[in-house]
């Protein structure tokens, strides 16, 4: 195993040594590397003055991403291309494309946030995608300002983001990408400080062996919850497993009627999928998260953190997932609804690890919509989300899985409930019997979030909500029917 972290930051290869694995790359930049341009503003990945764009290889191409710099460790810029706002000036002195039209559209005032959403819209940009407003939105939703006002900075992006991307980052991606492939050794990496100790494997066989070494190490995803105990909660990390190298939690793959996500898989990574299946997951992902979130954050990190306020578990345990559980000792499977036992407490054994998820394709029929509800649309924590599949025989519930999540202490699948609307017509009044079967199934609590009640009364309405959007698909689905007959 290697102990050195190698990387280009800018076109300077660099190789690291000697430092906490659990310095983030913000207070490397800042203290260290002493490139100032990167800000701290929340230290909790929401404000987006920390953003910066990291460079790796995917599927022998470079891609640019922008992620947080504040909940993002050291060793995770192992084998990838660093950039922050210092890197986009020309050896002329020119301005990026997307500086210049922030200048040009008088983007800034105060200036502390403008880095960050350089660095956005230099990822946007070079993601070379067609844009139009909405796509400028999303990708500019984690970086906040105070005082310029989002217009101009949404003109700039529209005056210079969507067409191919050009210019030297362009024209050297080919060179980059090579010079990151000869960077990967194909060694595990494995970083050791009096501190703590990071260990990044490259294959499920070594995986296992460090789990069964160090059963209690923490398990790092995408680290954007993880980050946060170092930042807020000064944890000490001893030990941290990264999943992020293991090729075999990489993988989406659909066969037989299952898709399958790893569990190193990212939100960004497996959102088209997602919401080619199922577009209201897929739309509740882009809330779940900014693009820096979603960059880093992953599905499989999501459940077996065991979060009260997940958002993705409900879903998963309304479409009837199965968690793939592994170890040394070989992989068992179990029903994502057994997988929480208490506050962050799951089915996981010691040494054993979430390796991947499956979820049934959709089947003929089925109505499925999961609702995040928030004090704020993106980017925080629910105060109830609720998630509902049903499928339809003849106007009667043939089947039906709900559950709710961001009420107590464990994602909740209301089973009652479920059995009783199955075999009632899917009709207003069956909804309404449903709605008070629920009111004892479920036991909210207060907090800080939401009161007891408002809770009890968002998760009945949520479930009425469902009733009256998926009927009226139904109904306008029989009537074209009809008139194509």
């Amino acid at each position: 195993m290697r102990g050195t972290i190698r990387f280009l930051l800018g076109e300077t290869e660099r190789t690291i040594s000697g430092l906490s694995p659990a310095m983030t790359v913000l207070e490397w930049l800042r203290t260290e590397a002493r490139a100032c341009g990167t800000k701290e503003g929340c230290a909790e990945g929401d404000c987006g003055a920390c953003t910066v764009v990291l460079g790796e290889v995917t599927d022998g191409r470079l891609r640019y991403r922008a992620v947080n710099a504040c909940i993002l460790f050291l060793p995770a810029l192992d084998g990838r291309q660093l950039l922050t706002v210092e890197h986009l000036r020309g050896p002329d002195g020119a301005l990026h494309p997307v500086q210049q039209a922030l200048v040009e559209q008088h983007a800034s005032q105060c200036g502390f946030c403008t880095p960050g959403f350089v660095m956005s819209l230099f990822a946007l940009y070079h993601a070379g995608a067609g844009v139009d407003r909405q796509a400028v939105l999303e990708a500019l939703a984690g970086n906040l300002c105070r005082c310029t006002g989002y217009r101009p900075i949404v003109d700039a992006a529209l005056a210079t983001c969507g067409g191919p991307p050009a210019g030297r980052f362009a024209d050297a991606a080919e060179a980059t990408a090579a010079r990151l492939l000869a960077l990967d050794s194909g060694e595990a990496l494995a970083v050791t400080h009096e501190t703590g100790r990071y260990l990044a494997p490259r294959t499920l066989d070594q995986l296992d062996g460090l789990m069964q070494t160090w059963p209690d190490a923490t398990v790092l995803a995408g680290g954007t919850d993880v980050g946060l105990w170092v930042t807020k909660q000064h944890r000490a990390l001893p030990t941290v497993i990264a999943l992020e190298q293991v090729a075999g939690l990489a993988g989406v793959s659909e066969t037989d009627g299952v898709l399958s996500i790893g569990a190193g898989v990212t939100y960004e990574d497996a959102l088209a999928v997602l919401n080619g299946h199922w577009p209201e997951f897929g739309r509740m992902l882009r809330r779940l998260g900014s693009r820096q979130i979603r960059n880093r954050g992953t599905i499989g990190g999501n459940v077996a953190n065991a979060s009260p306020i997940g958002d993705t578990p409900p879903a998963l345990i309304a479409l009837g997932a199965t968690l793939v559980l592994r170890s040394s000792g070989g992989q068992r499977r179990i029903a994502a609804e057994d997988f929480f036992l208490g506050y962050r407490k799951t089915a996981l054994a010691k040494g054993e690890y979430l390796a991947g998820i499956e979820i049934p394709l959709p089947a003929t029929g089925q109505l499925f919509a999961v609702y995040k509800v928030s004090k704020r649309f993106e980017q925080d924590i629910s105060a109830v989300c609720g998630a509902f599949a049903i499928t339809l025989a003849g106007g009667k519930v043939a089947s039906a899985r709900i559950a709710y999540g961001g009420m107590a202490a464990v994602p909740k699948r209301c089973t009652e409930t479920e059995a009783s609307l199955i075999g009632q017509d899917w009709t207003q009044d069956s909804v309404a019997a449903a709605m008070a079967v629920l009111d004892g199934e479920l036991t909210p609590i207060s907090d800080m979030r939401a009161s007891e009640a408002y809770r009890s009364l968002v998760a009945r309405n949520l479930l009425l909500r469902f009733h009256l959007e998926t009927a009226q698909e139904t109904t306008a689905a029989v009537r074209l029917t009809e008139v194509a007959a």
